[in-house]
Formats: structure tokens, sequence, C-alpha cells
């Protein structure tokens, strides 16, 4: 593991001929090449306007032009990864610094981390957020370090949200004409090549055959509408939209069947080589640099080492292949590539722990407790009101 790490160290600061690391795995559905899978959803243009959709394009596969469906988008990988980095931190596998912001909202217990927020450390949550004295969080020192923070300097960041300087930030949410970016170092996709589009039959169907027709919301909950009797005051919905009666077939949207998945990630040393570190000693910058790549490959290999993933319902997909290799500076026109061994979570656990110690050797101090936070009085009456059960909801659709 030391040799290893040594070539990550010198890799991460620009002092070998290893430009990145690269992982290359191929997929099929669970149910065997030829199923269909349920790409991820999404708004996109239409002749009639805007509607629910799918994303194709085409790419140049092996010197060919080849249409594609995107299964998993690179901001949905790097969230994978972070929830793969947080349960082994909730297990007691790993130590990583993170902001947690605890809430108890109608009886529940609530959490949410850097790890999992919208923004990560930068997110408006952590902005409007007190420490367990009252103090804003903004206000507080490791909340002040985090928001004075420059591109020249991102200390702060490793030492309190590491994991941001990977999966990339904008502090977008505290006003200022400059405001602090950091490109993701770590970046991964999943596509499927040669897709077909498929269809389903979408509907509802009621057990009692509860009759159909139109109801009306009332202060106790809602009552059928009658024939054409006098309306009431309260708004008139069809009986589906509150969660009864009968819903007839009608075509919709299914999934695609393709002829293989990829999945695609990359470790760029040149984004942790731009890491600046402001006056920290030479080891310092070196065993930071090595720490952040070895946290990437940890949480690249909790999230996809395993033999299948659930990307979600209806996209259930099988390992087939996979290669990790070191990616070098070309020759005769080929970039050079290496096999790098690091298969399981179990070894990349082994490569972050000493990378870890080497970090706190060259004077990083991590904590191993989180920044704990809660939220101010306008979100905890925000969040109550989320979970508060008030009446009865209208469906967005079945």
């Amino acid at each position: 593991m030391k040799a290893l790490y040594e070539r990550l160290a010198g890799a991460a600061s620009g002092l070998s001929a290893d430009g990145a690391i690269r992982v290359v795995a191929q997929y099929e559905p669970v149910a065997g090449v030829g199923t269909p899978v349920a790409p991820p959803t999404v708004k996109v243009k239409q002749k009639e306007g805007d509607g629910p959709g799918q994303l194709f394009e085409d790419r140049w596969v092996a010197g060919e032009a080849v249409k594609v469906v995107l299964l998993d988008q690179r901001q949905s990988q790097a969230n994978r990864c972070e929830t793969a980095l947080l349960e082994a931190v909730d297990l007691g596998e790993a130590v990583v610094p993170h902001l947690a912001l605890h809430v108890t909202a109608e009886g529940r217990a609530l959490r949410m981390t850097n790890l999992d927020a919208p923004h990560r450390s930068r997110d408006a949550y952590f902005r409007d957020a007190l420490d367990e004295a009252g103090v804003k969080f903004d206000e507080t020192d490791t909340g002040r370090a985090l928001r004075d923070t420059g591109t020249g300097d991102v200390r702060a960041f490793l030492e309190s949200a590491p994991s941001d300087l990977l999966f990339g930030i904008w502090d977008s949410h505290r006003k200022r004409r400059v405001q602090l970016k950091v490109p993701r170092t770590y970046t991964s996709e999943m596509v499927g090549l040669h897709p077909l589009s498929g269809k389903r039959a979408a509907g509802r169907f009621d057990k009692w055959n509860f009759p159909g027709g139109n109801v009306e919301l009332t202060a106790d909950g809602w009552k059928p509408v009658e024939g054409t009797g006098k309306k009431g005051k309260g708004k008139t919905l069809k009986a589906s939209a509150v969660g009864h009666g009968m819903i007839p077939p009608v075509e919709g949207m299914g999934g695609v069947t393709v002829r293989t998945i990829e999945r695609n990630a990359t470790l760029a040393m040149a984004g942790l080589r731009a890491l600046r570190f402001g006056d920290a000693p030479k080891e310092y910058v070196r065993a930071g640099r090595a720490l952040l790549a070895a946290l990437a490959l940890l949480g690249d290999r909790l999230a996809f080492a395993a033999p299948a993933v659930r990307l979600r319902s209806g996209c259930d997909l099988l390992l087939v292949s996979e290669r990790i290799e070191w990616v070098g500076r070309g020759r005769e026109g080929v970039a050079v590539t290496e096999p790098l061994e690091l298969d399981t979570a179990g070894q990349a656990l082994e490569l972050f722990e000493f990378a870890r110690s080497r970090a706190e050797e060259a004077g990083l101090k991590w904590s191993k407790e989180p920044v704990r936070l809660r939220p101010n009085a306008q979100v905890q009456q925000a969040i109550e009101r989320s979970f508060r059960l008030e009446g009865i909801g209208e469906a967005e659709g079945e």
C-alpha cells in the first residue's frame, strides 16, 4: 500500500507522468441483455411544450458515431459516492470531517450533511444554520473560515469538508461579486449505447370499482359531486386526483433497451494539482492532495465495487467487467495506461487510512466528530410545515 500511496502522492502534485486514474466498467440489466432499463425522467423541450422525456445524444465511441441514452449523470454519480462515504462514516468505518444539520420536526429526527445537501457545505441550509450555542454558522470559527476561503488557500475545506473539493462547490448563496468556485475533480457517468425506446401502459385499477366522476374538497376531506347539482364552495377535482376511482390505461413513456451499458469515471490529477493551500509546508500540500485522491477512490469503490448497482426503480444493473488504470502521458499518439489494483472497497479503505495517517503526520487536523448545527427559527418553521399533515393532497400523477 505504501508504494501505491507514493505514486498517488506524486501524481496528485504533478511530479510524475500519471495524468489521471480511469475506471471503465460494463454493465447489463440484471434480467439480461435486451431487457429494458429505466433512464431518469427529465423535463425536455417538445413541440407542444415542456414535458417528461429522456436524454439522448450522439457520441464518438471507438471511432464511430453512436447514439447513447444517459442513465446516470455526473451529479447523480457524485451523489452516490457521497452517500456511500456518509454510510461508511455512520458505520464507523471511515473518518471524514463534515457538517451535520440536525432537525426535529413533527416528531421526526432529521439530518442533512454537506455530503447530501444540494450545494454541499455552501448550501443555504448551512448559511441559515446556528451552532449549538445559537451563533450563526457563518460567524463561527469553522463557518467563517469556509466563508472567507479563496482559491489560493482551501485548507479550511480540506480540514472541515474535504469531499467538497472532490465533487465541486459554488458559493452562490452568499452575495458577493467574486464567488468561490471549485470544479469537480472526480467525475463519473453511465450511458447505454444504441438505445431503442420502449412504451408502457399507465393507468390505475380500483379494486372496489369506486365510481369516477368529480369530487369536491371540503374542510373535512372530500365528497362526491352528485349529478349536475349545485356546486359547493370547495375545489372540484376528478376522483382520481384524490387517489380514488379508475384511470383507464393510456400509452406512456417506457424504458429503453440498449446493446451495452458503460460507466466511465476519472480522477483528474490536474484538478488536485490546482488546489492551493496558502503558505502550508510542501509536505502538508503533498499529503493533502494525496488524501483527497484516496478519498475519491474510496467513494468510487464504496459506491460501485459491488456486483450490482441500483440506479432507480427499473434500473438494476449487474457489473460484467471493470478495469481501473493509471493514464499517463501519451506515446506515439496513444495514452499510456497501466493497471491499478484497487478492486474492492476494503483495499480502498486501507489506502485511505494510510493516506490519512500520512496527512496527520504532516500537520493536518481532522476531527472525528462533525460540526453539529441546527436551523434558525425561519428554517425550522418551514421544515415543520413540510412534514405537517394539512388535509388531502391532490395527486400529481400515477
